[in-house]
């Protein structure tokens, strides 16, 4: 795992030209035409051919586009079909989750939608309660306890900056103007498959359907 000073070190230096390859991008490289799927955060591994996948690290990602979604999403109003994160807005700040979700509104289209998903902070506070020791893994830490491997999943080193639950998450969505809020299990309740596509749902895995590690919420914007 990158340290956090060195991460912080990184976007300090590149923060203006990934704010400018966002601009430049929004203004003048996005398709005008046809279907437009977002994926934000591919990380190394999760890269979705077809979708135009967005992230900060151009260093060890692969991404179609650079840019930091904090300084806003690089896409014009009413432009995009569909937005989708795996754990990546947990490592956003709390108070910039309100904005988030208000900027994926914004870009999409009438209609459009997103599937976003993270820690599950309800399974993890269930199982706690439970003292079910077998639920939780010993990443990033190894933790004999049952509360240092809680920490490991609400805190994970301080990488995680808030915490996902199911009322959260619809509280953010509502807020910022979504309907049809749902949750979805990945593996089992597959969602708006007609929109997301078995392309997505071969990037998540759950291993606990009955109670998940990750919580998945899709949400439509109104058609009018």
């Amino acid at each position: 795992m990158i340290s956090r000073r060195l991460k912080k070190f990184y976007y300090a230096a590149f923060q203006f030209p990934m704010w400018l390859n966002g601009m430049i991008y929004r203004f003048v490289r996005v398709p005008s035409k046809g279907q437009i799927k977002v994926h934000l955060g591919p990380g190394q591994k999760n890269y979705i051919s077809g979708w135009i996948n967005v992230d900060a690290n151009k260093v060890t990602c692969k991404c179609d586009v650079w840019a930091d979604i904090s300084h806003g999403l690089p896409f014009r109003d009413r432009s995009v079909d569909c937005f989708y994160s795996h754990h990546v807005i947990e490592h956003l700040p709390d108070t910039f989750l309100i904005t988030h979700f208000k900027d994926m509104f914004r870009c999409l289209k009438p209609g459009g939608m997103i599937r976003v998903g993270g820690p599950n902070g309800d399974s993890a506070i269930h199982k706690f309660v439970e003292n079910d020791f077998s639920w939780f893994s010993d990443w990033p830490d190894k933790r004999s306890s049952m509360g240092g491997r809680l920490a490991n999943v609400i805190f994970c080193r301080n990488e995680h900056l808030t915490i996902l639950t199911e009322s959260y998450l619809t509280e953010l969505a509502r807020d910022a103007g979504f309907e049809e809020v749902t949750v979805c299990i990945a593996g089992l309740d597959t969602g708006r498959k007609d929109i997301i596509g078995n392309e997505v749902l071969a990037t998540e895995n759950e291993p606990t359907p009955d109670a998940p590690k990750t919580l998945l919420i899709e949400a439509t914007k109104p058609k009018k």
